[in-house]
């Protein structure tokens, strides 16, 4: 039946989001009451008021964050300021073309091939980014797919996108809460809140109203994204979609401001600089000649050729390409990149912010310590497989059949090869079941020995679970709980098989182990036992005059892997804090653990310390070189914690898997969310997605991203060293009073398409060096043209430049014909023009193989180490010997053929800058050894 009621939701007044009413305070209502004011009734909504008010307020699901249109994508490749000042220039040389009288064939080529190059480059670096976001959208959601509701009295199983407000929800253990719910039934249901809280603990709930206050404190209401992990109930839900607890995360994730990567703004800075100064000496190349008389649209044209010269148009491309084959890799190791340029900005990363719960952690609870008698007895294994053994175990064998009898979870084996035993309930309970499995306990057959009768809930204010056996003719509690509470009620005590009064000598025993084994950052459980008289005794006789014994020490254990992760941080420069939700105790346990801590004083820092500091404080004690540990922190923490890191310079890297980690993962310089065990929310705020959720992959992507950057510089150093060989010919020209360029604008976009693109993407393909995680991190207010690799530039490209040049005018010279004579047709000057494009393709063969390392010889990486490269670099000999030999080809480039002499010298002078860099590379090494050796 249709009350014609609005649904209601917690907090009072109006929320326009999505999926939500008027909000008045659900909690604190009886459950009774609850059905009434969501407008739904005990046997759910009727099918059509179902569908009503879907079509109201939407699906049940996360707005996506907006993608750009295909054809928005690409146009993006032209707003490149490269492709900018190419387009433009296109542009005027088809203006230069109409207003030539008479028109020149090879104006029009020239535009022609200048809107070539642009749309060859638009066209790889559309492909290589389309092909990054697709694969990026089909990581799969958190939200549940199906959930059980009540239709009309009828129990049905919908997607869960259509459950509405006023739908009363089924929940068993294991279900994932759909939306966010208000309890009316609760038979020991608990949940794990972890994904919006940071917290892995069993959360119980009540059907009973509580007092008003913040929505995730109330305990009789469930939230979207969470796991019920004990009992079962049902809930009627009050929010949906992006008006859920998970919406509004998902929204303060969507305000937070995406940063530029250091990449981005060095290549911005760049691309400005060498814009700037393409069009600057491309003027003064227009200025220089236009006192020789000829026509303006000549020169013109001529001083577009030297800008289009300076003007390395395939970096966009290269760069896309390069950053794309380093997506690829890390796609290899686990690690899914979402945007092309995360890649060199997390190899740049200088601080990793990490959460703890499933990241440096299995999010799985596992028994380390048992303690009887004054004695631990250490526990082998990990996880909830019962694999391993207790050390010791007959004496604990009793406390632990105890222990697992006072249990509602159950572990289930793995069904396939690439499953994992898991528990079906509380983790808590799964790793008491494992640990008696451990001890050679089969927790079926004490469960069948000893069948339970009764049970009084875990609550969180005694802090004790007791359920009830009959065992033989009697009856026992089994009790289990916080250690403080359940030692109070404690009066005898039983070790090694005796048992006698609890003596106040033993009770400070057992407290001075409790906090020794919380000192450890272990959760700790007591557990005791009652021999009763009949089935159904009251809650205070089961759990009073217990007989204690012993403790129960549990750990959510460190990934295996991690601690290697975390070193090799470590040796990289980077500092990793933990940032968490979890309690200071555990966090410095698990810190100490992976080896984020190392040293006896850690600095620990709770979210109400932050909360009291202003941010000269804040910032004050981030820049303390310490081991810095901050627990107990909320989302809006985080984000402040980032923002100050930046503050003070420092490239961030955040790790986290739940929404509440989603700002801090937008804001960041890179988001690292974890895709098996991560949230929608936070894949969506990220930049990059963990496919294993092993943290080891972040110090593999930081390997991969510093060797993106030095491959960046090294087709830089190849890219623009032969763009000097191609200027200098023009400027030495110019200034000797030669008519003629001794290479156009043509043949340098034969040189920039035929002998760069290629050989720049084998470069960029180059595997990392092995000394890449030795080396501290860039400061991100390094440049990309720092004075090394500007030097580097200068040296080979000189050597280039001057070989070119003495080859043209070697050859005008040797053909006897004065320079005024010269015209376009003659063919002493083709053969020069010829000579200079082919020396600077054969000479860039040479230059791609120097480059690939900074001071190894390349005899010691090898010559066919790279076969792409070498490919790439035979194809562009290929393409020279097509423009010098073929007629068609000629007659565009204005060409002509050359004999075997010409190329053997080319080749020989090709040789030159590979030896000089031979030489500079041996130099160095000498000098770094003498500098070792060098006495201190």
């Amino acid at each position: 039946m249709d009350t014609g009621t609005e649904p209601l939701v917690p907090g009072g007044g109006k929320d326009e989001a999505v999926g939500a009413g008027p909000r008045p305070p659900v909690p604190e209502l009886p459950a009774g009451e609850v059905f009434a004011a969501l407008g739904t009734s005990r046997r759910g909504l009727p099918r059509a008021q179902a569908q009503a008010r879907l079509e109201k307020y939407g699906a049940n699901e996360l707005p996506r964050a907006g993608r750009r249109a295909v054809w928005r994508q690409l146009g993006a490749q032209f707003t490149d300021l490269f492709a900018v000042v190419l387009i433009v220039a296109s542009a005027i040389t088809f203006l230069a073309y109409a207003l030539e009288d008479p028109r020149d064939a090879g104006t029009v080529q020239l535009a022609v091939a200048i809107l070539g190059v642009v749309m060859l480059n638009a066209a790889i670096g559309f492909a290589q980014e389309y092909s990054a976001e697709r694969t990026a959208q089909a990581l799969e959601a958190m939200v549940p797919h199906a959930c059980r509701v009540l239709r009309g009295g009828e129990r049905l199983e919908v997607p869960a996108r259509d459950v509405v407000p006023g739908d009363v929800v089924v929940l068993e253990a294991g279900d994932a809460v759909p939306a966010d719910c208000r309890v009316v039934e609760a038979h020991d249901l608990a949940v794990n809140n972890a994904p919006l809280t940071g917290e892995s603990n069993a959360v119980g709930r009540t059907a009973d109203p509580v007092v008003a206050g913040p929505p995730l404190e109330a305990r009789n209401c469930v939230f979207m994204g969470t796991d019920v992990i004990a009992g079962s109930g049902r809930a009627v839900v009050f929010a949906s979609g992006a008006a859920t607890e998970f919406g509004r995360i998902y929204r303060l994730a969507a305000a937070a401001p995406r940063q530029k990567t250091p990449l981005q703004l060095q290549v911005a800075s760049m691309a400005r600089r060498v814009a700037g100064a393409a069009l600057a000496i491309g003027a003064l190349m227009f200025a220089v000649r236009l006192p020789t008389g000829e026509p303006a649209v000549t020169l013109f044209v001529f001083a577009l050729g030297v800008m289009v010269a300076l003007v390395p148009e395939g970096l966009p491309a290269t760069l896309s390409v390069s950053l794309a084959i380093g997506v690829r890799r890390m796609a290899r190791r686990h690690a899914l990149i979402k945007q092309l340029l995360a890649v060199e900005a997390l190899g740049s990363t200088t601080v990793v912010c990490t959460d703890k719960t499933g990241t440096l952690t299995r999010a799985e609870m596992t028994v380390t310590q048992v303690w009887a008698g004054g004695a631990p007895h250490p526990v082998s294994g990990v996880g909830y497989r019962p694999s391993g053994e207790v050390a010791d175990a007959a004496p604990v064998r009793e406390l632990l059949r105890v222990a697992g009898l006072c249990c509602n979870a159950r572990l289930v084996p793995p069904t396939g090869p690439r499953e994992h035993w898991r528990v079906l309930g509380d983790t808590t309970e799964g790793a008491l079941l494992a640990v008696a499995a451990k001890a050679g306990l089969d927790p079926g057959a004490e469960e069948a020995a000893a069948p339970r009768v009764t049970e009084f809930p875990f609550d969180s204010d005694r802090k004790l679970m007791t359920t009830v056996h009959k065992m033989g003719a009697g009856y026992q509690a089994c009790v289990k709980g916080a250690p403080g509470e359940l030692l109070a009620r404690c009066t005898d005590v039983e070790w090694d098989g005796r048992s006698g009064p609890l003596t106040g000598t033993e009770r400070a025993a057992v407290v001075a182990a409790s906090d020794a084994l919380a000192s450890q950052g272990l959760r700790v459980l007591a557990v005791a036992r009652r021999e009763l008289g009949g089935p159904r005794p009251a809650q205070k006789e089961a759990e009073s005059a217990l007989t204690l014994l012993g403790l129960v020490g549990m750990l959510d254990p460190p990934r295996p892997e991690v601690t290697d992760a975390v070193a090799a941080c470590r040796r990289a420069g980077i500092r990793v804090v933990m940032v968490t939700g979890d309690h200071p105790l555990t966090g410095e346990a698990v810190a100490r653990r992976v080896g984020i801590v190392q040293r006896p004083d850690p600095v620990v820092v709770t979210g109400a310390r932050l909360d009291a500091m202003d941010d000269e404080a804040l910032d004050t004690l981030l820049a303390e070189p310490s081991e810095l540990l901050l627990c107990r922190v909320s989302p809006e923490h985080k984000m402040r914690v980032v923002t100050a890191f930046q503050r003070g310079g420092e490239v961030v890297a955040v790790t986290g898997d739940g929404a509440n980690d989603a700002p801090a993962l937008k804001h960041a310089d890179i988001g690292v969310a974890m895709g098996a065990s991560g949230t929608d929310v936070a894949r969506e705020a990220a930049s990059m997605v963990l496919l294993d959720d092993s943290f080891a992959s972040i110090a593999a992507a930081v390997r991969l991203g510093r060797a993106v950057y030095q491959n960046i510089r090294k087709f830089l150093v190849y890219l623009f060293s032969h763009n000097i060989g191609e200027l200098v010919p023009i400027l030495v020209a110019t200034f000797s009073g030669f008519p003629l360029v001794p290479i156009s604008a043509v043949q340098i976009l034969a040189i920039d398409l035929g002998s760069d693109v290629l050989p720049a993407l084998a470069l960029g393909a180059e595997p990392p060096e092995p000394d890449v995680m030795d080396r501290p991190p860039r400061s991100r207010h390094e440049r990309l043209f720092s004075a090394a690799v500007v030097g580097r530039i200068l040296f080979l490209g000189g050597i280039q430049a001057a070989c070119v040049s003495a080859v043209f005018f070697w050859h005008i010279g040797s053909s006897g014909i004065p320079f005024d004579d010269f015209t376009e047709d003659t063919l002493a000057y083709q053969e020069a023009v010829t000579m200079v494009q082919a020396g600077i393709v054969l000479s860039q063969f040479f230059n791609a193989l120097t480059v690939r390392t900074d001071r190894q010889s390349i005899l010691t990486v090898g010559l066919v180490t790279n076969p792409a490269l070498l490919a790439a670099g035979g194809f562009g000999v290929a393409l020279m010997a097509a423009i010098s030999y073929l007629p068609p080809l000629q007659a565009v480039f204005n060409t002509a053929p050359l004999d075997a002499t010409d190329w053997a010298v080319l080749a020989g002078l090709g040789t030159l800058p590979l030896l000089a860099d031979e030489a500079r590379k041996g130099w160095l090494r000498r000098r770094a050894t003498h500098r070792k050796g060098a006495p201190r």
